[in-house]
């Protein structure tokens, strides 16, 4: 398994580098499409990609001098702060998320289609179980 993990590491860390984002840039901005509104407070994408505060002021000032995201001040609440994904940014994260499925349809490609989708199934099955029993109760 911890083979497997060094090679999907590995491919991602090299698609990503093909389109020219790091892999901290590439979650940031995943979490921010994942989201319907595409919008996040700081606070809250720190607490989802378990940073400090500090860390996730850092990582914002990065992508938005890239042009990738921005800040959004409320106008009901001065002191809140939005961060929004820039049309930039969403293609990027597209880009990335392209060049992640070329590679991961290569790790693959050494099962038959049967074996892909159990393969699949079974990976779906290990998650939802490892994520319920991760769940505050």
């Amino acid at each position: 398994m911890q083979f497997l993990v060094k090679h999907v590491r590995l491919a991602k860390e090299t698609a990503l580098a093909e389109v020219g984002i790091q892999d901290f840039e590439f979650e940031t901005l995943h979490r921010l499409v994942s989201r319907d509104s595409r919008q996040a407070t700081p606070s809250e994408l720190a607490s989802e990609l378990m940073l400090s505060p500090a860390g996730m002021t850092g990582r914002i000032d990065t992508l938005e001098k890239a042009g990738l995201v921005r800040r959004i001040r409320s106008e009901e609440d001065r002191r809140r702060v939005d961060v929004a994904l820039t049309p930039k940014g969403h293609d990027l994260w597209q880009a990335a998320m392209a060049v992640r499925a070329t590679a991961e349809a290569e790790m693959v490609a050494a099962l038959e289609p049967g074996e892909q989708e159990t393969l699949d199934g079974l990976l779906k099955r290990m998650l939802v179980s490892l994520e319920t029993a991760r769940r505050p109760s």
